[in-house]
């Protein structure tokens, strides 16, 4: 048995069948992993959302998967570049949309010792704490308050972690850490807007992974959200999406003793502009 786990695929499709053909996944023996964004961008969106249903043993929440929940429940108005139409208007999309509301921010696997998630921990965070407020909003997606909470969920504000935050703040706090982080500050303040590669930022902030001082810093962690990061592994993390959407790859991460990385060139379905 082998354990997969492959980065944003973004509506992707028929890329992630090449992928796992050219990795020889077998379904029957092999986990799957995904690290969130299954959906939006990329022409087939419905097609990779019925495909992780079947046969995902793990997946968690990106900011994209989300956004189709909220614009499910009439909560957020779907953007121009946004293709999930095809998802509501499918015959089984709530079945779907229930699955994907049931699915997490974090997994952690004890067997493996890895960690998955969309995007990143603020420095605040180890592996209990980070496990902790992540069920919280787990709970809340779970429950008949999640259209409440697709409500309140987007916005930048709070941008620092206390545990002192209450109510929708603290979820939008917590949300934003797993799915939008790249950068932040040595005390922990996100910063939500810069997109470019490391050096490309303002001075003051790092990559969330890059604070020596951060408690995460003993987790293994598996993690997309961040296309041009590239292919890093580095600070005891793997960045999994490599920009298939905009014709880069599709990252596999076969987990093992040694990790193997393996990727498929994609011809780019959208364009970033």
């Amino acid at each position: 048995m082998a354990i997969f786990a492959i980065g944003d695929i973004q509506g992707c499709y028929d890329e992630l069948l090449a992928l796992l053909k050219q990795i020889s996944y077998n379904p029957d023996k092999d986990q799957l992993w995904l690290a969130g964004d299954l959906v939006n961008r990329g022409p087939k969106s419905l097609e990779t959302l019925r495909f992780a249903k079947k046969h995902a043993q793990a997946v968690v929440l990106g900011n994209h998967d989300l956004h189709l929940l909220a614009s499910a429940a009439n909560q957020r108005k779907p953007k121009r570049k946004d293709t999930l139409q095809q998802i509501l208007d499918a015959p089984n999309a709530d079945k779907l949309l229930n699955w994907l509301r049931q699915q997490p921010l974090l997994h952690h696997d004890k067997n493996s010792g890895y960690t998955l998630l969309h995007a990143g921990l603020p420095p605040q965070w180890d592996l209990n704490a980070a496990s902790k407020y992540a069920a919280e909003v787990h709970s809340i997606l779970r429950s008949e308050k999640h259209s409440t909470f697709f409500q309140h969920m987007y916005g930048n504000t709070p941008d620092q972690w206390s545990d002192s935050l209450t109510g929708w703040d603290r979820l939008r706090c917590i949300t934003n850490c797993f799915t939008r982080l790249r950068y932040c500050t040595r005390e922990g303040i996100l910063d939500m807007e810069e997109k470019g590669p490391p050096g490309s930022q303002p001075e003051g902030l790092k990559p969330w992974f890059a604070w020596k001082h951060r408690a995460s810093r003993d987790m293994k962690i598996l993690f997309g959200h961040w296309s041009t990061l590239g292919n890093y592994d580095g600070n005891n993390v793997h960045a999994l999406d490599t920009g298939c959407l905009w014709g880069g790859t599709l990252t596999a991460m076969k987990i093992g003793n040694k990790m193997k990385r393996m990727e498929y060139d994609c011809p780019g379905a959208a364009s970033p502009d």
